[in-house]
């Protein structure tokens, strides 16, 4: 399984979304087993709750009514004075900034912004990441529809230093940074090394565009509030699925200005679309209810990783890692020596037999033997306890073992 595979693995389960897979295919057959076994269980450990349609109807028609005045009328390609624009002013209020934009993706917010710095700065490359998000999940859209460039601060696990950015050979308009980074563990620098980092791309007349689709869940890390971290960049976008539990959608936030230019970009790249209440509808509900307990989940995200570490390690399995070692926001990365089917299977068979479940999809990784999930806790972990981590960590590698072996 590849890491674009692996993107909407916060969701119910990793799979490439930008490939249709008929219903009957091996792969959908086996997707809804996972599915099927993973909303039958009583107690979750990583990700958010797997839920029919039906059963995601029944939420937003239980959530709607605090989110927004149902009686005004629906949204018609985004008019401002209604539910979309009720949206893009409180995240804009919520990370401090100017104005704010609602954009139906992601990928599709990143592009428009990193093209309008382009147009303003008059430079079409961009210093990022080789493990960011734009690089790795979005298919080259900044260099196949934007027609950009990237060059690479560092090949490091890590966002680039203030020296890194320094000594970068060559002249770049936009220093694009991945709050946290994912791909390399939902990592994230100290406030001082971003800060640093920060005023480096100022001094190299360049401007600072965070990939915060994430950053809802950096504040406990930074010791900081969402408007102080957002006013270091020059633009920020967001994602009101990941974290927030809405069902898509993202903006992107700034100045005025930089925010109106990218609405025209957003209507050219088919972004302006007729009705999204119900995505905004999830979003304003996810502010609401989720954005005040992403601390909990950090904070609870510390005993998750130590209880795994403990119980992999009384266990004597060969090799684990927990990246990073104490986890920065409420996700992280397990590693364990085993082929993914193996661990995929155990854990779909704990889930059926104990109406338990520990991890959600696993992937192959390289060196070959090893395999990887996200974990990501939210408010169905916080009732676990240590103990009752690494009692279930150790029913799993039993059915492991017992399946490695065969």
């Amino acid at each position: 399984m590849s890491r674009s595979e692996r993107d909407t693995n916060q969701d119910t389960t990793a799979r490439d979304d930008s490939a249709e897979t008929p219903d009957d295919s091996p792969a959908e057959s086996e997707r809804s087993r996972r599915l099927t076994a993973w909303h039958g269980t009583k107690r979750t450990l990583s990700g958010p709750p797997v839920a029919t349609l039906r059963e995601r109807l029944e939420r937003l028609a239980a959530d709607a009514p605090g989110a927004y005045d149902l009686d005004r009328w629906p949204d018609i390609y985004g008019n401002g004075d209604g539910i979309v624009g009720e949206l893009e002013r409180r995240t804009a209020d919520a990370l401090g900034t100017e104005a704010a934009a609602f954009f139906p993706t992601g990928t599709m917010a990143q592009q428009v912004a990193l093209r309008c710095w382009a147009g303003r700065t008059g430079s079409t490359t961009v210093a990022g990441h080789p493990l960011s998000h734009m690089e790795v999940h979005e298919r080259d859209a900044y260099a196949t529809v934007s027609g950009l460039r990237m060059v690479h601060p560092t090949h490091a696990p890590r966002l680039p230093t203030a020296k890194e950015i320094y000594d970068l050979q060559e002249p770049f308009g936009t220093l694009a940074l991945e709050l946290p980074l994912r791909d390399a563990g939902f990592v994230l620098p100290d406030w001082e090394e971003l800060t640093s980092t920060v005023v480096a791309a100022r001094e190299r007349d360049a401007v600072v565009h965070f990939d915060g689709a994430r950053i809802w869940e950096c504040t406990p890390h930074f010791g900081r509030s969402l408007p102080e971290i957002a006013a270091l960049a020059d633009s920020v976008y967001v994602s009101f699925y990941k974290s927030l539990g809405g069902i898509g959608g993202a903006a992107l936030a700034g100045t005025e200005d930089f925010v109106e230019e990218t609405r025209a970009w957003r209507h050219r790249y088919g972004g302006q679309i007729f009705q999204q209440w119900p995505t905004v509808l999830t979003a304003l509900a996810g502010l609401d209810r989720e954005l005040p307990r992403l601390p909990e989940y950090v904070a609870h995200a510390k005993v998750v990783a130590r209880a795994l570490r403990e119980g992999l390690a009384a266990a004597g399995v060969p090799w684990f890692r927990v990246q990073p070692d104490e986890p920065l926001t409420h996700q992280f990365h397990l590693w364990l020596p085993y082929p993914a089917e193996v661990l995929n299977d155990a854990g779909m068979r704990q889930a059926q037999e104990t109406d338990t479940s520990l991890f959600r999809a696993w992937s192959d990784e390289s060196p070959p033997g090893l395999a990887m999930t996200e974990v990501m806790v939210g408010s169905s972990a916080l009732h676990w306890t240590a103990d009752g981590i690494r009692a279930a960590l150790t029913d799993f590698l039993d059915r492991v073992q017992k399946g490695h072996r065969t």
